[in-house]
C-alpha cells in the first residue's frame, strides 16, 4: 500500500521524538487497540451463537445467549466506527465486506441465504438478524421497497441455519476483523491517512444523519446509529489530539482554538439527545429542503450541526479548520477513489 511506511521507520525511542512522528505512534497505538477489541467482541459474538440439537432459536429458551450476542455486537461497533475513517482509507475492500449495507450489498445480488457467508455479510448482516424482532416499522418498509431483491430478516429457523449462522456468516465477520487487526500491526501509518482520514469520518456522519429520514441509516435494525456517530467524532477528536503538539508548534496553531471549539460544539449537540438513536424525523422532512420548523425539531438541529461541521466550504467549521491545518502542516491529500 503506498500510503504505509515501513514499520522499520517509526520504531525509535518514543521520548524526544519530533511532534509528527509522536503523533503517528500515537494514532497508530490507537487504530491497533480499537481493532484488537474489535477482534474479541466479533469473537465473543460467535462464540455466544447457539446452535440448538434439531432446531433453530427459540426467543424464549434462547434469551441468554441472544442477549449476550447483541451486547458483544454493541460493543464491537463503536470499536470500529472510532477507527473507520484511517480503515475505509487503508482496507477498503475487507471496510466494503464488514461495513456495507444491506441494500448496498444487493447493488450487486440477492441474498436467499441470510446465514450463509455470501452476497450480505459482516456488522449489518449479523445486526439484521440479531435485532429482528425489534426492527423498526419505517426500516422494514424501506427495505420491502427493494423489491424482489428483498427477502424478510428473521432469526435461524432450523438447526443448519443456526449452524451456518455460527459457523459461516459469523465466522467471516470474526476472520475478517482479526485480519485487519493482524495486518494493520506491522504497518505504520502516513500523515495522510491518519489525519485526512479524520475528515472521511466526518463525511461519514453526514451520511448517517442523511439516510436517517429514509429509513436507510447504519444501524438501522438496533437503532444506535447515533452511538455510531458519537465513536466517530471520539476517533476524530483522539486522532486530532496526537496531531495537536504538531499543530501547536507551527503556523495551523491559529487554528487549534477554532478546531476545540468545533468539536465541543458537535459533541454538545449530540448529548442533546439521551440513547444511541437519531431523534425521531420528522414526517415532513426534505434533506434537500427542509423547513424551519422541521430544523427546529431535536433531528433538524442534529442534521444542521454535523452538516455544518463536515463542510469543509464553511468558515469557522471543523472540516474547514482541519483541512486548513492539514494544509499548513504540509499533510498530503489521500489519493482520490
Amino acid at each position: 500500500m503506498n500510503r504505509l511506511l515501513p514499520l522499520c521507520c517509526c520504531l525509535l525511542v518514543a521520548c524526544g521524538l519530533p511532534p509528527q512522528q509522536q503523533a503517528l505512534l500515537d494514532v497508530k497505538a490507537f487504530i491497533q487497540k480499537n481493532l484488537d477489541a474489535l477482534a474479541t467482541d466479533s469473537q465473543a459474538l460467535c462464540d455466544a451463537a447457539p446452535t440448538p440439537s434439531g432446531r433453530g432459536w427459540d426467543l424464549t429458551t434462547d434469551r441468554p445467549a441472544l442477549d449476550a450476542m447483541r451486547a458483544a455486537w454493541k460493543k464491537a461497533r463503536p470499536d470500529y466506527e472510532r477507527v473507520e475513517g484511517a480503515i475505509a482509507v487503508l482496507f477498503p475492500e475487507v471496510d466494503a465486506s464488514i461495513d456495507e449495507r444491506y441494500d448496498g450489498f444487493l447493488e450487486g445480488a440477492m441474498d436467499a441465504d441470510l446465514f450463509d457467508d455470501q452476497v450480505v455479510t459482516g456488522n449489518h448482516a449479523l445486526e439484521r438478524i440479531l435485532f429482528s424482532d425489534t426492527t423498526p416499522q419505517r426500516v422494514i418498509d424501506f427495505e420491502k421497497a427493494l423489491g424482489a431483491r428483498y427477502v424478510p430478516a428473521r432469526f435461524p429457523a432450523t438447526e443448519a441455519e443456526a449452524r451456518d449462522f455460527k459457523d459461516k456468516l459469523c465466522a467471516r465477520w470474526a476472520r475478517e476483523t482479526k485480519q485487519m487487526a493482524a495486518e494493520f500491526k506491522p504497518l505504520a501509518l502516513d500523515a495522510a491517512s491518519a489525519y485526512r482520514g479524520v475528515l472521511g469520518s466526518m463525511r461519514e456522519q453526514v451520511e448517517k444523519v442523511e439516510k436517517a429520514a429514509t429509513g436507510e441509516e447504519e444501524s438501522r435494525y438496533s437503532q444506535v446509529t447515533l452511538a455510531d456517530m458519537r465513536a466517530n467524532l471520539e476517533g476524530a477528536k483522539t486522532t486530532y489530539a496526537a496531531f495537536r503538539p504538531w499543530a501547536l508548534s507551527t503556523s495551523a496553531s491559529a487554528e487549534d482554538a477554532r478546531i476545540q471549539a468545533a468539536f465541543a460544539e458537535l459533541e454538545a449537540t449530540y448529548a442533546q439527545t439521551t440513547g444511541d438513536a437519531i431523534p425521531p424525523v420528522p414526517t415532513s422532512w426534505s434533506n434537500v429542503n427542509p423547513s424551519m420548523a422541521d430544523l427546529a425539531t431535536p433531528f433538524g438541529q442534529l442534521f444542521t450541526a454535523v452538516r455544518r461541521a463536515a463542510d469543509d466550504k464553511a468558515p469557522g467549521s471543523l472540516a474547514a479548520e482541519m483541512t486548513t491545518a492539514g494544509d499548513k502542516l504540509g499533510i498530503p491529500l489521500l489519493p482520490a477513489n
